[in-house]
């Protein structure tokens, strides 16, 4: 017989929701069950098979001797009858073959017997009312013995046969008393072998028991220590033996099941100090980079403090010297004039640079909404040719758009930046006699669009950092008109604003590509074309309230409105603001009031009363301030904001506007 396979599990890995997970504990106990059932089905299923092998083979030898003894019993009893009655039978003499008869049913152990011969004799003696079922039959031929041969006892005429039997001897035994012993017996021998499997079921689970409990403890304590309750440990002596001698527990000690649980005591103690000490020193990291944080955080907050103070300072003269410039440069002589369109060239380039912080300050504080709608790609294409071709053509480089009839879902002004500076640095970064083709294409339901060039590429390493700040691949001389490395960055910001993002795939002297994806748009979707705005109407005539605390400001606004026409009236404090926009007869078309005056004054509540006291006025903040708290409050307020330094050129624009919506 084979023997069935047991093994331990080896604890599977527990998901915890708290500490007090029962998982482990019903894992230890399904392991000691498993194992005991194993060890049971092991000790019990040997005994059993010997204990009823023994038991059969000594009941069937016990059934064999009674089965034996009843029929020479019976054999013997009818031999002995045939013996006793050969004279009888060979004279005839019926009474003496009578009393044989009844001789033999006196023994007990038959029940009837029959003496009978073939010259007619046929003596019986016992009852016939037993059922044939229970009568087992023996039968004995009647032969003459020696002595009876004499001639002087044979009858007339009489011949001595041989070895002839000269009758026949049956005798019947009545079974039930052998069937009663033969049940007696088998009785004896199934309680002998329940006896024998109840004694060996006591003994393998004793056992079982002894040999499940220690490995269901160690188990248990192996599954905390997995769960991670480091202070748990394993005893393998039971509660019920804790009451044993010194000596038994001092023997059980040496046991290999005492020896596994302490090697796993000490594995549990190492655990538990291994543990404390990462605790310690993760508490050690965690304070230190608490503290490393609260520093960086500190001195980020400083550096925006820092920049958002320095943005201000600078863009206030920048702004006056903007003004002063474009004043000064109708009036320059032909000697002048070069000077001051280099001061021009020096303040664009600085206006730029701070945009362009202004921009990415904009974005991380979140205060652009993008306005989705459908975008066509045609008009976006012919929009950013016609910005881009004049530049292409003087570095020969051909310009080829692919819209293929597609539109998309997204800010159209946003879209236009993100596309327009990747088609900017394609063209920069393209020989003469180059390509680039910006292509637009279906693909996964949205719609891909590409910039691709064939110029120098970039190498694999530097992929990875163009999109941060101030960082330039090919400009390590900081050369500015080659821009100030922050293209992409806000390029990146934009994207993400816009749910996306900028992908590149570019190799050295194999060109560049990247692109962006965006949802497909219906058509339907897309906005009518605006209509071509209308030539810039002139400014004479246009009054104009300038509101500032530079007093340098004031008078490049003054000088350079002049210039154009307006009727310009300046004041530094907000009470002289508030007192002109409340004068009787007092009109404005447009407020141009900074955010910051002097002594903490407010230029919002300048806007505030200008909206109140002269509606048909245009509010616009004029100020340096790029601060996220700032740019959210002004998103708040709903108001027009141009941010120094302002070119001239954009504030003309934007009071022509103002000037073709008032009557003349």
């Amino acid at each position: 017989m084979t023997a069935p396979s047991h093994r331990l599990a080896v604890p599977a890995p527990i998901v915890r929701s708290g500490s007090d997970a029962p998982a482990p504990a019903s894992r230890a106990l399904v392991v000691g069950a498993s194992l005991q059932r194993d060890l049971f089905r092991l000790g019990v299923v040997p005994c059993a098979a010997v204990a009823l092998a023994l038991t059969g083979w000594f009941t069937h030898s016990r059934l064999s001797t009674l089965e034996t003894a009843f029929d020479a019993e019976g054999e013997a009893v009818a031999r002995q009858v045939a013996a006793m009655s050969d004279l009888s039978l060979y004279a005839g003499d019926l009474p003496a073959l009578q009393n044989v008869a009844n001789a033999a049913l006196r023994g007990g152990q038959v029940t009837r017997v029959e003496i009978s011969n073939s010259a007619g004799v046929y003596v019986t003696a016992g009852p016939k009312t037993a059922p044939l079922a229970q009568l087992r039959t023996f039968t004995a031929p009647v032969t003459l013995r020696e002595a009876s041969r004499a001639s002087a006892f044979a009858p007339a005429g009489s011949t001595v046969a041989g070895e002839t039997p000269i009758g026949l001897v049956q005798t019947f035994r009545d079974t039930t008393a052998y069937d009663r012993e033969r049940t007696r017996s088998l009785m004896a021998g199934i309680g002998i072998a329940m006896i024998a499997l109840l004694a060996a079921w006591a003994w393998v689970r004793h056992t079982a028991r002894a040999v499940a409990q220690p490995l269901r403890r160690i188990s248990r304590t192996v599954a905390a220590l997995e769960a991670g309750r480091f202070d748990a440990r394993c005893n393998v002596v039971a509660e019920d033996e804790a009451e044993r001698g010194p000596a038994e527990r001092a023997r059980r000690a040496q046991h290999e099941f005492a020896n596994l649980a302490h090697d796993i005591n000490r594995l549990a103690e190492r655990l538990q100090r291994n543990r404390q000490q990462s605790e310690e020193r993760v508490r050690e990291a965690t304070s230190v980079a608490l503290q490393r944080m609260a520093e960086a955080e500190q001195a980020a907050l400083s550096r925006a403090r820092f920049l958002a103070a320095a943005s201000h300072d600078l863009r206030q003269p920048l702004h006056a010297m903007g003004l002063f410039i474009d004043g000064l440069l109708p009036t320059a002589s032909p000697v002048q004039r070069p000077a001051v369109l280099r001061l021009q060239e020096a303040t664009d380039f600085m206006g730029v640079l701070l945009d362009d912080l202004l921009e990415i300050s904009r974005l991380d504080a979140q205060v652009l909404t993008p306005a989705i709608g459908g975008v066509s790609l045609a008009a976006l294409f012919d929009q950013l040719e016609a910005q881009h071709a004049a530049a292409a053509a003087a570095a020969r480089v051909r310009l080829l758009w692919r819209d293929r009839g597609l539109a998309v879902r997204s800010d159209a002004a946003l879209l236009l930046r993100i596309v327009g500076n990747l088609v900017s640095n394609a063209v920069r970064h393209t020989p003469s006699e180059g390509t680039v083709l910006v292509t637009a294409r279906r693909r996964n339901g949205a719609v891909r669009i590409e910039v691709r060039d064939n110029g120098v590429g970039i190498a694999p390493i530097h992929q990875a950092r163009i999109f941060e700040e101030f960082y330039q691949v090919s400009n390590t001389e900081r050369d500015r008109r080659q821009g100030f490395g922050l293209g992409l960055a806000i390029c990146s910001r934009i994207a993400a604003l816009l749910g996306s993002r900028i992908s590149v795939r570019s190799a050295l002297q194999a060109g560049s590509t990247f692109a962006i994806e965006l949802p497909v748009a219906s058509p339907r979707d897309v906005a009518p074309v605006a209509a071509e705005a209308p030539a810039s109407a002139p400014l004479a005539g246009l009054h104009c309230l300038v509101v500032d605390d530079d007093p340098a400001i004031l008078d490049g606004s003054r000088t350079l409105l002049a210039q154009w026409g307006c009727l310009v009236e300046c004041t530094a404090t907000r009470d002289g603001a508030l007192a002109r926009l409340g004068a009787d007869g007092a009109h404005f078309d447009v407020v141009l009031c900074d955010l910051q005056l002097a002594h903490d004054e407010d230029g919002m509540e300048v806007i505030d009363a200008a909206r109140r006291l002269q509606p048909e006025a245009l509010p616009v903040l004029v100020s340096g301030a790029t601060g996220p708290e700032a740019l959210r409050r002004l998103r708040q307020g709903g108001v027009m904001l141009l941010t120094k330094p302002v070119a001239p050129a954009k504030l003309r624009a934007l009071l022509a506007t103002r000037r073709s919506a008032v009557p003349a």
